[in-house]
């Protein structure tokens, strides 16, 4: 018999928008078809145009599509004290803190909380709200190409 994932009881989290995620580190937020899609739409520009104004193409054994990052490394799309493009912002912040790396043990979620105040406290999710945000991780992959 298969073992019970250690967020089978669920886990408490609610963002408290402190934007610890968004900003000060480098980082990359990668992009699905839907992504861009959404925030090209929201920019009123093309894919092809939102992605020469806002992204970048982060190497690796397959190049991925990532929001750029401003010099100080906040997100392109931080401003004014928080997220400016809040409501369609992309799958991986929407799903944040139910990441597969981050889901993958005990350990992984004590050391991502260690950074986000709301990891632990607020709204409970179940394991099946839990598991449909990493089923999405596979089923909506992140846009690739060739190095």
């Amino acid at each position: 018999m298969p073992e019970e994932p250690f967020y089978a009881g669920g886990l408490r989290f609610s963002c408290t928008r402190c934007s610890v995620c968004c900003r000060r580190d480098p980082g990359s937020v990668f992009l699905s078809a839907t992504d861009l899609r959404v925030l090209a739409g929201r920019a009123g520009l093309s894919p092809e145009q939102f992605s020469q104004a806002y992204c970048r193409w982060v190497p690796g054994n397959r190049c991925r599509l990532s929001l750029k990052e401003k010099a100080n490394y906040d997100c392109v799309f931080w401003q004014d004290g928080g997220c400016s493009v809040y409501e369609a912002r992309p799958r991986q912040c929407r799903s944040f803190p139910f990441w597969g790396d981050v889901m993958c043990s005990p350990a992984a979620w004590e050391a991502a909380a260690a950074d986000c105040p709301g990891m632990g406290r607020g709204e409970t999710h179940t394991r099946a709200e839990i598991e449909s945000w990493l089923d999405q991780e596979d089923s909506e992959p992140v846009l690739e190409k060739l190095p």
